[in-house]
């Protein structure tokens, strides 16, 4: 793991984790093993450490005009201590990154933006911001981020002292003290369960960690890695930066058009998106089920009657529904479900068909 960069955490769990390079990052594969802890999420609890995120803070007169021209949602429907999530576009439409947006203030917000996306994101802020009065501030080194998730992670909050139930889904508190440090609490997710962040001083973080594994114990909580964190979010068929979406990838492509409103202002990728829509997007992520024996993986080509027709962006045996399933870019005359298509495993066309997504949608209170 040498020369690469290390969370707050590093030392709390580098000898009891499997470690990986992760976009430059040395970090935390998985503790006891990818199953138990995806299982741990879905019947309980998991704690990421997800320290490595980037949070961007944008302040000023102009922040809400200019952050409803830069992201594809609409701000101006954001009250303060909400979250948002929204994507970050460029001038074709593809996506730059795929953000959640806390609004403090008309004045004051935050963009959570991805750990490999980190400096490039920042730049491209800086760089739209030009002409507009306000100021673009990386936080992401003097902010520490930890991520409680799953069914029993409000139980785990209550334990803590911190009144969950009073919070609701995407929403968040600026002031709170956990243990007695002083944290931001949001609750969002990235797994289809519930779950809170806590945003706090990067020296507070290996406290944090200990004290909520300690108060979580009773219910099952384990500490969890990047292994579990994307089978979650894969049976969630919610994106992952590099595999569903990229600069060449649109959110209506995506079919992430909830997140992108076309009735608003001019934003950046606006013209290109509605350009799209009119001629129909020419591929749309689509999720499948192996019917022969085999396990896809991102990159594979997928075919119908002999012609390729996309590939898989994501591909897993899934913890939780026992299914060989996938996400794949398919041609849009192919993404109805129960289209029958095959994909090339091992120089092998195995049989699949299209299937209805999310894979996996947990009924919990918003």
């Amino acid at each position: 793991m040498d020369g690469l960069l290390k969370t707050p955490l590093f030392d709390t769990y580098k000898d009891k984790a499997k470690l990986v390079d992760f976009a430059g990052w040395a970090m935390p594969l998985y503790f006891e093993g990818i199953i138990p802890e995806h299982h741990a999420v879905r019947d309980a609890a998991g704690l990421f450490d997800v320290c490595h995120m980037g949070e961007i803070e944008v302040t000023g007169k102009d922040a809400l005009h200019f952050l409803n021209r830069l992201l594809s949602n609409d701000l101006s429907r954001l009250a303060n201590n909400k979250v948002q999530y929204s994507l970050m576009l460029n001038h074709k439409g593809g996506t730059v990154d795929d953000v959640l947006v806390y609004r403090f203030s008309q004045d004051k917000y935050w963009i959570i933006v991805n750990a490999a996306n980190r400096n490039k994101d920042h730049e491209w802020i800086k760089e739209q911001a030009a002409g507009y009065e306000l100021t673009v501030t990386d936080l992401s080194d003097s902010t520490a981020q930890v991520a409680l998730q799953g069914p029993l992670a409000a139980d785990i909050m209550n334990a803590c002292g911190f009144e969950a139930n009073e919070m609701k889904f995407f929403h968040f508190a600026e002031t709170v003290r956990i243990n007695g440090i002083p944290c931001l609490v949001s609750r969002t997710g990235y797994t289809g369960e519930d779950g809170f962040e806590l945003y706090l001083d990067p020296k507070d973080a290996p406290a944090i960690w200990e004290y909520l594994l300690e108060k979580g114990a009773a219910f099952g909580l384990k500490p969890a890695g990047l292994g579990c964190r994307d089978t979650l979010r894969f049976e969630a068929c919610l994106p992952l930066y590099g595999h569903e979406l990229s600069e060449s990838i649109t959110p209506l492509e995506a079919g992430l058009d909830k997140f992108v409103k076309l009735d608003k202002e001019d934003f950046m990728g606006k013209s290109a998106l509605l350009e799209q829509l009119a001629g129909g997007a020419a591929r749309r992520l689509t999720g499948f089920e192996m019917t022969d024996k085999g396990v896809p993986r991102g990159g594979y080509e997928v075919f119908k009657d002999g012609r390729q027709i996309g590939y898989v962006t994501t591909g897993y045996f899934s913890p939780t529904l026992k299914k060989n399933l996938g996400l794949a870019f398919l041609d849009q005359n192919y993404d109805a479900p129960g289209t029958a298509i095959e994909v090339m495993i091992r120089g092998k066309a195995l049989k699949a068909v299209t299937v209805e997504i999310p894979f996996y949608s947990k009924k919990y209170k918003k």
